[in-house]
């Protein structure tokens, strides 16, 4: 619940705790959650339980190794929170091990190895998404085709087979089950000398970014906006991002538009909207002071746009948000606002 603390009138301090904002983003990324579901099946929730379970205990052991307080951490939810942002992250299908090795590497190495909650220099969501995409690349990047795609849907006991034993239904093959991303998909046709005009005529296109991913972005944008609105986050990051990504792409766009797809398929393809909202405006690891907060977002937007269509990454969002975490406490050195009364004589 929200406290009003009075302090030297007539001024008023709000002041929320950690559970309430944590909760507030949890039911933000519901919608999202609710589209990845619809789109990607049964997958998407085993992969988030398998990363919330993984996220406690491995939080419990080390708070216990540490002699702090294990309930009164474990329920700010923040861990939680960054179980469900890395199992959204990642393919549906991804083996259970996996899964684990990224959640405890999240939360003990980049979390609580630094000081737990409020230290950790790094997203602990996207240090672990980078982990297991350097180690793993193939089975980080084996999304199923969405249902409307998807030539057979698998069912609860399916996919936990698969996740868990690795086996899939006899009459079906993992090739014929999955499909590259919007963002593979036209990276690799572009690496093939295809233009975008024909790569566009494939029926994984809807009409911005490809079938599914569209509406999974729409989703997460409906709960950033909630987030907005509800002050848990401030709209300088979020704003900055997209604007970023948005002018990035579209100078490239007016440059060669057979060679660069148009800013919108940027924007509803991958997880730029769920990077803008729920990853970049991490309180702990982004830039603090407002100046430095618009340069933060612009550069991970722009860096974004950089390796999606230069790099070897077809997404890019962990990887400059991981950078811009380096960059952030120098951003906020030279962005500092003002000290009242401060006179330089220099």
């Amino acid at each position: 619940m929200t406290q009003f603390i009075p302090q030297s009138p007539p001024f008023l301090l709000k002041v929320n705790k950690t559970q309430l904002v944590m909760l507030q983003v949890v039911l933000a990324l519901i919608p999202g959650i609710i589209a990845l579901f619809w789109y990607f099946g049964w997958g998407v929730l085993i992969q988030i339980s398998i990363a919330i379970i993984t996220a406690l205990l491995a939080e419990a052991f080390v708070l216990k190794l540490r002699k702090r307080p294990i309930k009164k951490t474990l329920f700010d939810y923040s861990a939680i929170v960054t179980a469900i942002l890395f199992a959204i992250s990642i393919t549906p299908l991804l083996p259970w091990w996996m899964n684990v090795i990224g959640m405890f590497f999240a939360i003990v190495i980049v979390k609580q190895l630094f000081g737990g909650l409020g230290h950790n220099p790094f997203n602990p969501a996207m240090a672990a998404y980078v982990l297991l995409l350097i180690s793993w690349p193939m089975e980080m990047t084996q999304w199923l085709a969405p249902s409307m795609l998807a030539s057979h849907t698998l069912t609860f006991n399916e996919s936990m087979a698969w996740i868990f034993n690795a086996q899939l239904p006899s009459q079906y093959s993992w090739d014929a089950l999955t499909m590259a991303t919007p963002l593979d998909e036209m990276r690799t046709q572009l690496k093939n000398a295809f233009m975008i005009d024909e790569i566009k005529r494939s029926p994984l296109w809807g009409d911005f970014g490809g079938k599914g991913w569209e509406w999974v972005g729409n989703w997460f944008l409906l709960g950033g906006l909630f987030l907005l609105w509800r002050k848990v986050i401030d709209w300088r990051i979020p704003v900055s991002v997209l604007a970023g990504a948005l002018i990035t792409s579209g100078l490239f766009w007016l440059f060669d538009q057979q060679t660069h797809p148009f800013p919108a398929f940027h924007l509803f393809s991958g997880g730029l909207i769920l990077g803008a909202f729920f990853i970049a405006t991490d309180p702990v690891s982004a830039s603090t002071t407002p100046k430095g907060r618009l340069i933060y977002g612009a550069l991970i937007g722009i860096i974004t746009i950089i390796i999606r269509s230069f790099g070897g990454y077809p997404d890019a969002i962990a990887f400059a948000v991981l950078l811009m975490n380096m960059a952030a406490p120098t951003i906020d050195y030279f962005s500092a606002p003002r000290v009242f009364g401060y006179e330089n004589k220099g």
